[in-house]
């Protein structure tokens, strides 16, 4: 044979040999795998699936932590070369701890298929079993199960697959991924009492995108902004995304940050931004944790999105196994650190950010689009060529701080509103109760402007306000609580409390009953007594001259009349507005 058909063959052979994929037993042959990589199994399916890996190794364990609200077990599994099974033993080995959740909207669902094949990898075929010598693996195969189990091939109207996929949100139409503080969803509640227990090192999230088309199967975003902590920041900007870009883009797939047109317009560049806290990297980046947000693109195929997915647990592991005891003590500084900045030193708390005008030049990769009329919509349409092009324009890459808040020394809640409290607990909050009545300086917030929103937003009325702040000594009895600010959740307890953060429960509408008056006067009684005031009180009564001169529709309104006088009298709700959550300076 001719040398050079050779070298050809064996060039051809060797470079098919390195693409395929590792060979295993027929029995470990995914559902993803046998269907030509068009379906996805179900929720029993697959828990039979990761019930083998505990069966098959020894360094796996499958534990469940929650129920869902129609009785399906939460479960996560645990891989460990230490065994250790328990939060309490992984951290005695000093590993850095990963948490991989799979399925939070299970439509998107190519995050439990990826965790499939590469736990394969590292517990049956072993290619990948060195990441067990520095890491604790815990894998959540489907969060929203219930979602999950809702399975239709009409759940996505914008994605390409699979066959048959879940629902976004929990049978309780809750989205768990805007439940990351309030914490409503039982499900919610189960996963943050196994965040706040395990206190994972790094956090991965996979998700499918909405949106436009464009040429890159992955992006991604991750919090490296005001709102995490600045040593970590500085790490996920310079070291970590540097790499997952160049390492992912080498593998084949293009990877891009999440893609947000901004003012909606491609012309106009692609904006980044501080995730809410109510979003799973936001919520880690108050944990004093990086996270990473993973988005397959919806348009491409399915088996495409599942091995950049896979792809991308692979770099994002490389990487924290090489750079394992850095980011271990960043994490150690970070909750020392954040609680002396801001509990002690009295630094000022970011509670909200916004988009600077700063931009650097940003090649996007898009599919080319036309714009017709449409017969339809009666709008403009978008329709996309399928043409591949490239174009120069702005990323919007940096935030400015907006609003800011000084912590508090402690804050104190009273006993009735222990439901509150039980909330807090689960963040892994550390809360205090008095065991005798105490005085204390207190700061409180006074709401007025109060307006609430004409619709319930992921099932609670949100509302908008603005306060006074009144201050004074107070007498709180036994059985308050008491949340010291000098904690490494501090962050979290200052978006849970503040009113200024968007995410406090206050926002959220777990305070409502406060802003309702419980208690009326009938008007015969309240003539009386307005006489008598008016007679009593030279001030008040030119007070009330001067609004009844000033203000037409209060001067044409009787009943605001009288209750300018109520709302001044000792009968006056004392409490009616008042936030009971207490600040002590």
């Amino acid at each position: 044979m001719n040398r050079s058909i050779l070298f050809v063959l064996v060039y051809f052979l060797t470079a098919s040999q390195l693409n395929a994929q590792p060979s295993q037993p027929d029995e470990w042959e995914t559902l993803f795998e046998k269907s030509n990589y068009l379906r996805t199994p179900r929720y029993e399916e697959t828990m039979d699936y990761f019930d083998k890996f505990q069966k098959a190794s020894p360094y796996a364990h499958i534990f469940t932590f929650g129920l869902s609200p129609q009785g399906r077990e939460l479960k996560c599994l645990v891989v460990s070369k230490d065994r250790a099974f328990t939060s309490i033993e992984a951290k005695k080995t000093n590993k850095l701890i990963i948490l991989i959740v799979n399925g939070i909207h299970s439509g998107e669902i190519e995050g439990k298929d990826a965790s499939m094949l590469l736990l394969r990898e590292i517990l049956v075929t072993k290619e990948k079993e060195h990441y067990l010598d520095k890491l604790i693996l815990l894998v959540v195969p489907i969060f929203n199960v219930d979602g999950h189990e809702r399975m239709s091939r009409y759940n996505r109207i914008n994605q390409n697959g699979p066959e048959e996929m879940g629902w976004r949100v929990t049978a309780q139409n809750l989205n768990l991924n805007r439940d990351w503080m309030k914490a409503d969803a039982p499900e919610m509640q189960a996963m943050l009492k196994l965040f706040s227990n395990w206190l994972p090192d790094f956090f991965i999230d996979s998700h499918t995108t909405n949106g436009a088309d464009y040429q890159y199967t992955i992006t991604y975003a991750m919090e490296k902004f005001q709102n995490f902590y600045y040593e970590t920041a500085d790490w996920v900007m310079n070291e970590f995304i540097p790499y997952l870009e160049e390492y992912v883009n080498k593998s084949g797939y293009l990877i891009a940050p999440y893609v947000g047109f901004k003012d909606g317009k491609l012309e106009k560049g692609i904006v980044d931004w501080a995730a809410s806290p109510r979003l799973s990297e936001g919520y880690a980046a108050l944990q004093n944790r990086p996270a990473l947000l993973i988005e397959t693109h919806m348009l491409k195929p399915f088996k495409e999105r599942v091995f950049a997915t896979k792809v991308m647990f692979e770099t994002a592991m490389d990487f924290v196994f090489d750079n394992d005891g850095k980011l271990i003590e960043l994490n150690r500084r970070a909750d020392a650190n954040s609680a002396k900045m801001f509990s002690i030193d009295k630094e000022p708390f970011p509670l909200r950010l916004t988009a600077s005008n700063e931009f650097e030049n940003f090649i996007f990769k898009g599919i080319k689009f036309i714009k017709e009329q449409s017969s339809v919509s009666g709008k403009e349409k978008t329709v996309y060529t399928g043409e591949k092009f490239d174009l120069e324009i702005p990323f919007y890459n940096k935030m400015k701080v907006s609003e800011t808040i000084t912590a508090p020394k402690a804050y104190l809640i009273p006993s009735e509103w222990n439901e509150i409290v039980e909330r807090i607990k689960i963040h892994g909050v550390n809360v205090e109760v008095l065991k005798k009545e105490k005085t204390f300086n207190v700061k409180k917030y006074k709401f007025k402007n109060v307006k609430f929103s004409q619709s319930p937003y992921e099932g609670r009325q949100r509302i908008s306000f603005d306060y006074d702040e009144l201050q004074g000594i107070v007498s709180v009895p036994a059985g308050t609580f008491f949340i010291n600010t000098n904690q490494r959740a501090v962050r979290v307890i200052l978006h849970l409390l503040e009113p200024k953060a968007d995410d406090s429960f206050i926002n959220w509408g777990f305070f409502n009953t406060i802003f309702e008056r419980k208690e009326y006067f009938e008007d015969y009684v309240m003539e009386k007594m307005a006489l008598q005031m008016l007679e009593n009180n030279a001030g008040l009564k030119s007070e009330f001259e001067k609004r009844l001169a000033e203000d037409e529709s209060f001067r044409d309104n009787p009943y605001e009349r009288l209750n300018f006088f109520y709302e001044r009298s000792p009968y006056f709700d004392s409490q009616f507005l008042i936030y009971p959550v207490m600040r002590i300076d």
